[in-house]
């Protein structure tokens, strides 16, 4: 009785701390964008050091964003976060635009040919564009 009971507390206590699986996040642009988008073009877009398209970020506090930061980007939040500071003390940059929900990130994709922002590629619609796909 009590090895079985002790299977069960490890079964739950398993199932509780699953590590969470990943979302497939796809870089989208404006369907009018002809862009051919590589992994490097994506970190300059999204670092600063290329103005070929307007980046739009995901707001800090999602996981999406963070989750892109690293695979998109190669670099953590918060590395990016400190990059990002350096270049608007210095007056040398101003970090990707912040929008609150990837339904905004859709919104403004589509309305506007020469911006590139991320979602999770379940929430891609008609109104955009994949140009790249981060797994």
């Amino acid at each position: 009785m009590f090895y079985r009971m002790l299977a069960i507390i490890l079964m739950l206590v398993g199932v509780t701390f699953a590590v969470p699986v990943s979302a497939q996040i796809a870089v989208i642009v404006n369907p009018a964008n002809s862009v051919a988008l590589t992994s490097d073009e994506l970190t300059r877009l999204f670092t600063g050091r290329s103005s070929a398209l307007t980046a739009v970020n995901l707001a800090e506090s999602s996981p999406l964003r963070s989750e892109f930061d690293e695979k998109g980007v190669g670099r953590s939040s918060a590395q990016l976060k400190a990059h990002w500071s350096k270049l608007m003390f210095t007056g040398k940059g101003t970090p990707p635009t912040e929008l609150a929900t990837e339904a905004e990130v859709l919104a403004y994709v589509a309305q506007n040919p020469n911006a590139i922002g991320y979602v999770n590629a379940a929430s891609v619609t008609a109104a955009v564009k994949v140009a790249l796909t981060l797994d």
